[in-house]
């Protein structure tokens, strides 16, 4: 007992506040040194200048009539996170991207006391100060407070939904405040990313067997759910809104964002994307020709070797001039024409004949293993193929040892995971946080099978697996009386 009072007060030494402070001057450093701007973030951008200052949720511009052009309204992306750049650009100024990853920050480290606050109510004190300290200097969610994209407010739900879900287990598994917390992080989640619709599938189902198990076997059933299907409902009901506006703006049902980031009369690269799942596994081919297609070049050098491999050296000679051909047909306009797409999706089709358990099985578990495990210095002034000769011996170094880092928060959680269950604190036998645990694993399932269905690879889809991963990393450093 000494020993564990000792141990508890070493912790409680190097406390709270002193891991916030450590994280928001990591935060602060990654602002200062490696703010990003670009891509998506102009996109989020756009939508919100245009919606503030022309009351049109769009971007760009579109002719009218001769010398008269107005906002082009898109539904390419949903509400939610135009919505915090634009409460940001009212209060700092217009286009004062640095200030809202300020706010940022202050969100990310919302998102480490959450998370630090979940382990310490299941394992423990000295489990949450560790799980925070772990959160508060973890580079890779740090890093994203430094660019205006959803996934730091998307980490913030998700770690709030967890927090609600445990306050609203303790408070009795029915009608009470903090049901309707949970209610506000799933609905702002899905209004953040369509996919974040996942959180809700596992959660939700988690709180209607909590409550279920909670009546004891006496009263009725439906009576003892009613509060988490109240909750599910108030959870979607923020996109009826969004549904209703694109029924009368552009008259099509869209209640998420589409897929291919396309709006009513624009043609998705189907063809295109088809043939880029038969052979693309690593970040750099989604930095080189993903995001390159539909208005830049696309280089033949830049494919691997298997993206012509059908069989013989004869067939593979045959498809790598073919896509050569392409190619250069392609660029020269730069534009996926439906006869460019036409050829793409024929390209495959040849490709998924030979090798069809490759591109339904090999590669999707390829590009989610890769998402997982590579360096995630894709926001770093560090070069796609971090792993080159040609690549300096100090980035190569660098890379590695983030790459290290990474495996050793999945290794962390993994372990903690286990752990946890190997206690028997995971068993449907009235323990208290089964459903919890039960809910943060269908999460990380859910999207892995997601993840399996992805055209690119892009460590940042992962980032979304921190705030379970850190909880369970907790089950290492529970007290012996936790749970």
């Amino acid at each position: 007992m000494n020993g564990e009072r000792c141990g508890d007060g070493v912790w409680a030494a190097v406390g709270p506040g002193a891991a916030l402070a450590a994280g928001l001057l990591l935060r602060l450093w990654f602002i200062r040194h490696l703010a990003t701007v670009e891509g998506d973030s102009l996109i989020y951008g756009a939508i919100a200048k245009n919606w503030l200052q022309h009351g049109v949720y769009g971007f760009g511009h579109m002719d009218v009539s001769p010398g008269v052009t107005a906002v082009r309204p898109t539904l390419i992306r949903l509400p939610g996170y135009p919505i915090f750049l634009a409460a940001c650009f009212r209060v700092f100024g217009m286009e004062n991207y640095r200030a809202a990853m300020y706010v940022q920050a202050a969100a990310d480290l919302w998102t480490c006391w959450l998370a630090s606050a979940v382990a310490g109510r299941i394992f423990g004190r000295r489990a949450g100060l560790v799980v925070l300290w772990l959160a508060a200097l973890c580079p890779f969610t740090a890093n994203y407070a430094a660019a205006p994209l959803t996934e730091t407010l998307v980490l913030t739900t998700i770690a709030l939904a967890l927090y609600g879900f445990v306050r609203w287990q303790d408070a009795g598994a029915g009608y009470n405040r903090w049901l309707w917390v949970v209610a506000a992080a799933l609905g702002y989640s899905i209004l953040l990313r369509p996919d974040q619709g996942l959180l809700a599938a596992a959660v939700v189902p988690a709180m209607v067997w909590r409550a279920f198990a909670g009546r004891g076997g006496k009263g009725s059933a439906l009576r003892a759910v009613s509060p988490v299907l109240a909750m599910a409902l108030c959870a979607v009901l923020p996109l009826a809104p969004w549904t209703v506006r694109n029924w009368r703006t552009f008259h099509v049902v869209q209640p998420l964002a589409p897929r291919y980031a396309n709006d009513p009369g624009e043609a998705p690269p189907r063809g295109f994307a088809r043939w880029y799942r038969t052979w693309a596994i690593e970040f750099a081919s989604t930095d080189e020709v993903y995001w390159g297609y539909n208005g830049e070049r696309i280089e033949i050098n830049d494919l691997p070797i298997r993206a012509f491999e059908v069989g013989s050296p004869q067939a593979d000679a045959a498809l790598r001039g073919r896509t050569a051909a392409l190619l250069a047909d392609y660029n020269a306009i730069t534009t996926g024409t439906p006869q460019i797409e036409a050829r793409f999706a024929a390209l495959a089709a040849e490709r998924i004949r030979v090798h069809p358990l490759l591109y339904y099985v090999g590669l999707p578990v390829a590009r989610t293993v890769d998402m997982m495990v590579r360096p995630r210095v894709e926001m770093m002034n560090v070069p796609d193929e971090w792993w080159s000769d040609a690549v300096p011996r100090a980035k190569r170094v660098f890379a590695a040892a983030y790459a290290a880092l990474n495996l050793a928060y999945l290794a962390l959680a993994c372990v903690g995971f286990f752990a946890w269950r190997r206690r028997g604190r995971l068993s449907f036998d009235g323990v208290p946080f089964a459903g919890l645990a039960y809910a943060m694993a269908g999460f990380v399932l859910l999207r892995t099978a997601l993840l399996l269905t992805l055209d690119n690879s892009e460590p940042r889809y992962t980032l979304e697996f921190f705030p379970v991963m850190l909880v369970f990393a907790g089950a290492l450093f529970a007290a012996r009386d936790a749970g």
